[in-house]
Protein backbone atom coordinates (compact mmCIF):
# COMPACT_ATOMS: atom_id res chain seq x y z
CA UNK A 1 0.00 0.00 0.00
CA UNK A 2 1.34 3.48 -0.80
CA UNK A 3 2.22 5.83 2.02
CA UNK A 4 -0.41 8.57 2.35
CA UNK A 5 0.05 12.11 3.66
CA UNK A 6 -2.88 14.28 4.71
CA UNK A 7 -2.96 17.69 3.07
CA UNK A 8 -3.79 20.01 5.95
CA UNK A 9 -4.78 22.87 3.67
CA UNK A 10 -7.64 20.99 2.04
CA UNK A 11 -8.46 18.40 4.75
CA UNK A 12 -9.69 18.90 8.33
CA UNK A 13 -11.00 22.35 7.49
CA UNK A 14 -13.57 21.90 10.23
CA UNK A 15 -10.69 22.62 12.65
CA UNK A 16 -8.24 25.52 13.12
CA UNK A 17 -5.00 24.84 11.28
CA UNK A 18 -2.84 23.93 14.27
CA UNK A 19 -5.46 21.45 15.50
CA UNK A 20 -5.43 19.55 12.22
CA UNK A 21 -2.14 17.82 13.01
CA UNK A 22 -3.61 15.96 15.97
CA UNK A 23 -6.71 15.04 14.02
CA UNK A 24 -4.61 13.61 11.18
CA UNK A 25 -2.54 11.58 13.62
CA UNK A 26 -5.69 10.20 15.26
CA UNK A 27 -6.82 9.02 11.83
CA UNK A 28 -3.57 7.10 11.42
CA UNK A 29 -1.60 9.44 9.17
CA UNK A 30 2.15 9.44 9.73
CA UNK A 31 2.83 12.34 7.37
CA UNK A 32 1.22 15.61 6.34
CA UNK A 33 1.70 18.30 3.72
CA UNK A 34 0.36 21.82 3.41
CA UNK A 35 0.31 24.48 0.75
CA UNK A 36 1.36 27.66 2.54
CA UNK A 37 2.45 27.40 6.18
CA UNK A 38 3.63 31.00 6.44
CA UNK A 39 0.75 32.40 8.49
CA UNK A 40 2.06 30.42 11.46
CA UNK A 41 5.46 30.50 13.13
CA UNK A 42 7.52 27.52 12.04
CA UNK A 43 8.24 26.68 15.69
CA UNK A 44 4.52 26.30 16.42
CA UNK A 45 4.09 23.97 13.46
CA UNK A 46 7.16 21.97 14.45
CA UNK A 47 5.73 21.57 17.94
CA UNK A 48 2.59 20.02 16.46
CA UNK A 49 4.60 17.70 14.22
CA UNK A 50 6.70 16.52 17.15
CA UNK A 51 3.76 16.22 19.53
CA UNK A 52 1.91 13.91 17.17
CA UNK A 53 4.82 12.05 15.60
CA UNK A 54 4.21 13.43 12.12
CA UNK A 55 6.51 14.19 9.20
CA UNK A 56 5.98 17.21 6.95
CA UNK A 57 6.66 15.98 3.42
CA UNK A 58 5.77 18.96 1.21
CA UNK A 59 5.24 22.71 1.35
CA UNK A 60 4.79 25.31 -1.38
CA UNK A 61 7.01 28.33 -1.74
CA UNK A 62 5.14 31.66 -1.47
CA UNK A 63 3.08 32.23 -4.61
CA UNK A 64 2.37 35.94 -4.84
CA UNK A 65 -0.95 37.57 -3.97
CA UNK A 66 -3.28 34.59 -3.75
CA UNK A 67 -6.24 36.76 -2.74
CA UNK A 68 -5.82 38.72 -5.97
CA UNK A 69 -5.80 35.53 -8.01
CA UNK A 70 -2.06 35.04 -8.43
CA UNK A 71 -0.87 31.43 -8.56
CA UNK A 72 2.89 31.75 -8.38
CA UNK A 73 5.50 34.23 -9.59
CA UNK A 74 8.20 31.97 -11.04
CA UNK A 75 7.03 32.69 -14.59
CA UNK A 76 6.44 36.40 -14.14
CA UNK A 77 9.20 38.59 -15.63
CA UNK A 78 10.13 41.43 -13.32
CA UNK A 79 9.29 39.45 -10.16
CA UNK A 80 12.62 37.64 -9.86
CA UNK A 81 13.61 39.20 -6.54
CA UNK A 82 10.23 38.40 -5.02
CA UNK A 83 10.54 34.83 -6.24
CA UNK A 84 14.01 34.47 -4.72
CA UNK A 85 12.90 35.89 -1.39
CA UNK A 86 10.05 33.40 -1.40
CA UNK A 87 12.39 30.49 -2.07
CA UNK A 88 14.63 31.58 0.78
CA UNK A 89 11.63 31.80 3.12
CA UNK A 90 10.54 28.33 2.01
CA UNK A 91 14.02 27.03 2.77
CA UNK A 92 13.80 28.46 6.30
CA UNK A 93 10.46 26.73 6.88
CA UNK A 94 11.54 23.49 5.23
CA UNK A 95 14.55 23.22 7.53
CA UNK A 96 12.55 24.14 10.61
CA UNK A 97 9.85 21.59 9.77
CA UNK A 98 12.14 18.81 8.55
CA UNK A 99 10.43 18.97 5.16
CA UNK A 100 12.50 17.59 2.24
CA UNK A 101 10.75 19.16 -0.75
CA UNK A 102 9.33 22.49 -1.92
CA UNK A 103 6.82 23.06 -4.73
CA UNK A 104 7.46 26.13 -6.90
CA UNK A 105 4.29 27.44 -8.54
CA UNK A 106 4.70 28.87 -12.03
CA UNK A 107 1.95 31.47 -12.19
CA UNK A 108 -0.49 32.59 -14.86
CA UNK A 109 0.15 33.61 -18.46
CA UNK A 110 -0.57 37.33 -18.52
CA UNK A 111 -1.15 37.53 -22.29
CA UNK A 112 -0.71 34.85 -24.92
CA UNK A 113 1.82 37.04 -26.70
CA UNK A 114 3.97 36.85 -23.55
CA UNK A 115 3.89 33.07 -23.14
CA UNK A 116 7.35 32.46 -24.64
CA UNK A 117 8.97 35.19 -22.55
CA UNK A 118 7.26 33.92 -19.42
CA UNK A 119 8.41 30.37 -20.09
CA UNK A 120 12.00 31.57 -20.39
CA UNK A 121 11.68 33.50 -17.13
CA UNK A 122 10.25 30.35 -15.56
CA UNK A 123 13.16 28.21 -16.72
CA UNK A 124 15.71 30.76 -15.50
CA UNK A 125 14.04 31.04 -12.10
CA UNK A 126 13.72 27.28 -11.73
CA UNK A 127 17.39 26.76 -12.54
CA UNK A 128 18.34 29.24 -9.82
CA UNK A 129 15.86 27.76 -7.34
CA UNK A 130 16.93 24.17 -7.96
CA UNK A 131 20.54 25.16 -7.27
CA UNK A 132 19.57 27.11 -4.17
CA UNK A 133 17.39 24.33 -2.78
CA UNK A 134 19.99 21.73 -3.67
CA UNK A 135 22.62 23.64 -1.73
CA UNK A 136 20.36 23.17 1.30
CA UNK A 137 19.72 19.49 0.65
CA UNK A 138 16.16 20.05 -0.57
CA UNK A 139 14.19 18.84 -3.58
CA UNK A 140 12.46 21.31 -5.93
CA UNK A 141 9.14 20.34 -7.49
CA UNK A 142 7.05 21.71 -10.35
CA UNK A 143 3.45 20.65 -10.97
CA UNK A 144 1.30 20.69 -14.10
CA UNK A 145 -2.09 22.16 -13.13
CA UNK A 146 -5.23 21.97 -15.22
CA UNK A 147 -6.61 25.22 -16.67
CA UNK A 148 -10.18 24.40 -15.66
CA UNK A 149 -9.28 25.00 -12.01
CA UNK A 150 -6.55 27.57 -12.65
CA UNK A 151 -7.36 29.30 -15.97
CA UNK A 152 -4.21 30.57 -17.62
CA UNK A 153 -1.75 28.53 -15.55
CA UNK A 154 1.51 28.27 -17.48
CA UNK A 155 2.30 24.58 -16.93
CA UNK A 156 -0.43 22.08 -17.84
CA UNK A 157 0.95 18.72 -18.99
CA UNK A 158 3.25 16.04 -17.70
CA UNK A 159 5.26 16.02 -20.93
CA UNK A 160 5.90 19.77 -20.74
CA UNK A 161 6.95 19.57 -17.09
CA UNK A 162 9.38 16.74 -17.71
CA UNK A 163 10.79 18.54 -20.75
CA UNK A 164 11.54 21.57 -18.57
CA UNK A 165 13.18 19.36 -15.95
CA UNK A 166 15.31 17.72 -18.62
CA UNK A 167 16.31 21.10 -20.05
CA UNK A 168 17.47 22.41 -16.68
CA UNK A 169 19.20 19.18 -15.77
CA UNK A 170 19.30 19.68 -12.00
CA UNK A 171 19.28 16.33 -10.16
CA UNK A 172 17.03 17.64 -7.38
CA UNK A 173 14.36 19.11 -9.72
CA UNK A 174 11.40 16.76 -10.06
CA UNK A 175 7.77 16.77 -11.19
CA UNK A 176 4.81 16.61 -8.84
CA UNK A 177 2.22 14.32 -10.45
CA UNK A 178 -1.27 15.14 -9.21
CA UNK A 179 -3.56 12.47 -10.66
CA UNK A 180 -6.51 14.85 -10.37
CA UNK A 181 -4.94 17.56 -12.53
CA UNK A 182 -3.52 15.01 -14.96
CA UNK A 183 -6.88 13.29 -15.47
CA UNK A 184 -8.72 16.57 -16.02
CA UNK A 185 -6.09 17.79 -18.48
CA UNK A 186 -4.96 14.71 -20.38
CA UNK A 187 -5.88 11.31 -18.88
CA UNK A 188 -3.94 8.08 -19.61
CA UNK A 189 -2.66 8.13 -16.05
CA UNK A 190 -1.05 4.71 -15.77
CA UNK A 191 0.94 5.15 -18.99
CA UNK A 192 2.21 8.55 -17.88
CA UNK A 193 3.12 7.21 -14.47
CA UNK A 194 5.14 4.39 -16.00
CA UNK A 195 6.80 6.70 -18.54
CA UNK A 196 7.84 9.39 -16.10
CA UNK A 197 8.30 7.47 -12.84
CA UNK A 198 11.97 8.28 -12.34
CA UNK A 199 11.30 11.99 -12.73
CA UNK A 200 8.35 12.10 -10.32
CA UNK A 201 9.16 13.46 -6.88
CA UNK A 202 5.69 13.47 -5.34
CA UNK A 203 2.19 12.18 -6.11
CA UNK A 204 -1.16 13.68 -5.12
CA UNK A 205 -4.72 12.38 -5.41
CA UNK A 206 -8.33 13.53 -5.50
CA UNK A 207 -11.53 12.32 -7.10
CA UNK A 208 -12.53 13.64 -10.51
CA UNK A 209 -14.47 15.75 -11.41
CA UNK A 210 -15.25 17.40 -8.06
CA UNK A 211 -11.91 16.98 -6.22
CA UNK A 212 -13.47 15.05 -3.35
CA UNK A 213 -12.32 11.75 -1.81
CA UNK A 214 -10.69 9.28 -4.20
CA UNK A 215 -13.48 6.72 -3.77
CA UNK A 216 -15.90 8.49 -6.11
CA UNK A 217 -15.53 9.64 -9.69
CA UNK A 218 -13.97 8.63 -12.95
CA UNK A 219 -10.52 7.58 -11.67
CA UNK A 220 -10.24 3.97 -10.47
CA UNK A 221 -7.79 4.61 -7.68
CA UNK A 222 -7.38 1.00 -6.49
CA UNK A 223 -5.75 0.29 -9.87
CA UNK A 224 -3.37 3.24 -9.50
CA UNK A 225 -2.48 2.38 -5.90
CA UNK A 226 -1.64 -1.16 -6.97
CA UNK A 227 0.42 0.21 -9.85
CA UNK A 228 2.36 2.50 -7.51
CA UNK A 229 3.20 -0.59 -5.44
CA UNK A 230 4.11 -2.58 -8.53
CA UNK A 231 6.45 0.17 -9.71
CA UNK A 232 7.89 0.50 -6.21
CA UNK A 233 7.21 4.21 -6.05
CA UNK A 234 9.26 5.29 -3.02
CA UNK A 235 7.57 8.57 -2.14
CA UNK A 236 4.45 9.80 -0.44
CA UNK A 237 0.95 10.21 -1.87
CA UNK A 238 -0.56 13.50 -0.80
CA UNK A 239 -4.32 13.56 -0.21
CA UNK A 240 -5.02 16.99 -1.65
CA UNK A 241 -8.78 16.72 -1.86
CA UNK A 242 -11.81 18.53 -0.46
CA UNK A 243 -13.83 16.18 1.78
CA UNK A 244 -17.48 15.88 0.87
CA UNK A 245 -18.47 16.15 4.54
CA UNK A 246 -16.34 15.60 7.64
CA UNK A 247 -12.75 14.65 6.91
CA UNK A 248 -12.58 11.65 9.25
CA UNK A 249 -15.97 10.38 8.13
CA UNK A 250 -14.75 10.41 4.54
CA UNK A 251 -11.71 8.21 5.17
CA UNK A 252 -13.52 4.93 4.53
CA UNK A 253 -11.44 4.47 1.37
CA UNK A 254 -8.23 4.57 3.43
CA UNK A 255 -9.54 2.32 6.18
CA UNK A 256 -10.51 -0.25 3.56
CA UNK A 257 -6.98 -0.17 2.12
CA UNK A 258 -5.43 -0.65 5.55
CA UNK A 259 -7.63 -3.66 6.27
CA UNK A 260 -6.48 -5.59 3.19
Amino acid sequence: MPRFAANLTTMYNELPFLERFGAAALDGFEAVECQFPYEHASARIRDELDRHGLQMVLINAPAGDLAAGERGVAALPGRQEEFRRGVDLAIEYAHALGCPRVHLLAGLVRRESERVAQREAYVDNLAWAAQRLGDHGLEALIEPINPRDFPGYLLNTQADAHAIVERIGAPNLKVQMDFYHCQVMEGDLSTKLRRHLTGIGHVQIAGVPHRHEPDLGEIHYPWLFALLDELRYPGWVGCEYRPRAGTSAGLGWLRALRER
